[in-house]
């Protein structure tokens, strides 16, 4: 399945570990051959999704992130240069971009961490201009994952103020 998986990062670009998404597709899914209700620990085929998983986490081509709507994403290599130059350029949230990985302790326990956007970026990667990284993504991840070019980036206080506002 190792292969299968990768090539479905690949192909897509950016997969959703497990969350559904109108225009992103999970690789959770993709796995199983269906959409998952509830979690996918509980799926027959959970055994098959943690294979695959586990075998992406340890890719040099694909790294984990929160780009998409705050939850895990794999994104492939393919794409890496695009992102940093939107990130870069303001249209992505740049802590979005940070590199999460899990480690099991010796307790049993997962401990998550995140390596800063951009120390995991690879030395000397070339990265393309913001309208030629914007045709890189394509239109539907495009659409699902920038922010206007006129809008200001906004960190997750002045985000969580802006919404309680919006619902008063």
């Amino acid at each position: 399945m190792s292969a299968a998986a990768l090539a479905f990062v690949a192909r897509h670009g950016v997969v959703l570990q497990s969350a559904h998404h109108p225009t992103i597709p999970s690789l959770a899914a993709h796995v199983a051959g269906e959409r998952i209700k509830g979690s996918w620990w509980a799926h027959p085929k959970s055994h098959d999704i943690f294979a695959a998983l586990v075998e992406l986490s340890g890719s040099p081509d694909v790294v984990s992130t929160r780009l998409v709507d705050g939850k895990v994403t794999l994104v492939h290599r393919r794409l890496w240069a695009a992102l940093a130059t939107l990130a870069h350029a303001g249209r992505i949230d740049r802590a979005r971009m940070a590199r999460v990985t899990q480690e099991h302790t010796a307790s049993g326990r997962h401990e998550k961490h995140e390596e800063p956007f951009p120390a995991w970026l690879p030395r000397g990667l070339e990265r393309p201009g913001v309208e030629e990284a914007i045709s890189l993504l394509g239109e539907p991840l495009a659409g699902s994952l920038l922010r206007p070019a006129d809008a200001a980036p906004r960190s997750r206080s002045s985000a969580g103020r802006a919404a309680r506002a919006r619902r008063r």
